[in-house]
């Protein structure tokens, strides 16, 4: 019997749930200096984690990432006019590494 060889890579397909998990790309002077060396920030979902983060850009943009980083940055307190304190929401982010060769810039269409 000959033997068949099967393809080890399955192409992930992005559903509902992939887009669930990248909240938006974060614009910022750090996210700029992070572009240039390939590399892209999101806020992700509070439950994500680096596996699905790095399922979620490969099937949403094409690339595989190298490397994926993640911090919850807390909120924080917030004093209104003598109304009171309250405190900002907190955010969840993921910092993508990408090969030498992909191109992802997500600041260019502003």
């Amino acid at each position: 019997m000959a033997e068949k060889k099967v393809n080890a890579e399955k192409k992930i397909v992005a559903t509902a749930g992939i887009y669930d998990i990248l909240r938006r790309p974060i614009i910022s002077e750090k996210a700029a200096k992070l572009s240039e060396s390939n590399g892209v920030a999101f806020e992700v979902a509070a439950d994500a984690t680096k596996e699905d983060v790095a399922r979620a850009v490969e099937a949403i943009y094409n690339i595989k990432p190298t490397k994926v980083n993640i911090i919850v940055v807390k909120g924080k307190e917030k004093s209104f006019r003598g109304r009171g304190k309250g405190t900002q929401r907190a955010v969840k982010k993921a910092y993508v590494s990408l090969p030498k060769d992909a191109k992802l810039d997500l600041s260019a269409n502003i």
